[in-house]
């Protein structure tokens, strides 16, 4: 049994942080980092079944055709996946009631719709990317104990005679399951790296120094995983195939890319490039 402490419930039964119960979502999920995205995405619902905000977590699910969906806003950073995604998988795959985990196991589908910047001159601002791999330079997936493939032990020992000074022990991860395969030749491919933070772990300097050098980003640029390079920059992609991955979850990870640190420029019109990405990405969904 579950304790009290570990599965934390609130008083009407719903997940402790979410506040949501199983019949409020669909088993296709799409997360966004920012809430106000939430309502981007389920305005192209036929049917709205259920909005819930609860923090920064905002839940809409609907039906576009016979395709039931949820979107969820997960906020930024590993951190918060770590709540998501732990709590959206108890909802299917543990019993509330007797606080064990069930016999028979839900997979579900998780689409991410972020926006990044492009590390590779060829990826320019207003394109759209889905991350093949993930680099998490961040330290979630170090608390949780599993076994590293001969595979990830290997990229992380090239990843790090490549890249010396980068910080870390990275955690390298493949996109769990099939999903890639809906997304289309026009959406570049490549490998996310995913950072604790927006400024100095992106090699980013107002006032305080990075050690993201620009001598760190072209070393970056040069490794390949798999014949993929390293093609972007955000906060989220990395502990999502984490996590997902060790669930028994699919997940892929669309990013309209904003910006491009190579030639220093950042969209133009970014709100249209998020709701473009947004409408093809639904249209694959529930074409797919």
């Amino acid at each position: 049994m579950i304790r009290e402490s570990e599965l934390i419930l609130n008083p009407d039964q719903s997940i402790y942080h979410l506040h949501l119960q199983p019949e409020h979502l669909a088993d296709t999920i799409i997360t966004v980092g920012d809430p106000n995205r939430v309502a981007a995405v389920s305005k192209h619902f036929d049917e709205m079944e259920f909005q819930l905000s609860k923090r920064e977590f905002v839940t809409h699910t609907g039906r576009i055709g016979d395709k039931r969906l949820s979107v969820i806003s997960t906020g930024i950073g590993p951190d918060n996946i770590d709540i998501v995604f732990n709590e959206l998988d108890a909802l299917f795959n543990v019993d509330f009631e007797t606080r064990t985990v069930k016999e028979d196991l839900q997979a579900l589908k998780f689409i991410r719709l972020g926006t990044s910047g492009s590390l590779q001159a060829h990826i320019p601002v207003d394109s759209f990317l889905i991350s093949t791999h993930a680099i998490g330079l961040d330290n979630l997936m170090s608390f949780y104990d599993f076994p590293q493939s001969d595979s990830q032990q290997a990229w992380r020992h090239s990843l790090k005679t490549a890249v010396p000074a980068l910080p870390g022990q990275p955690h390298i991860f493949k996109a769990p399951g099939s999903l890639a395969g809906l997304f289309p030749t026009n959406f570049f491919r490549g490998i996310t790296l995913t950072c604790p933070g927006f400024y100095a772990p992106q090699g980013r300097q107002i006032r305080l120094a990075s050690k993201i050098t620009s001598a760190v980003f072209d070393q970056m640029r040069l490794f390949q995983i798999e014949g993929k390079e390293i093609t972007n920059m955000e906060m989220e992609t990395a502990a999502m195939y984490g996590m997902a991955g060790l669930l028994g979850h699919e997940a892929i990870s669309c990013n309209a890319i904003l910006a491009n640190r190579v030639d220093r420029t950042f969209s133009t019109n970014p709100t249209a490039v998020v709701a473009q990405m947004i409408e093809e990405v639904l249209e694959l969904l529930v074409g797919g």
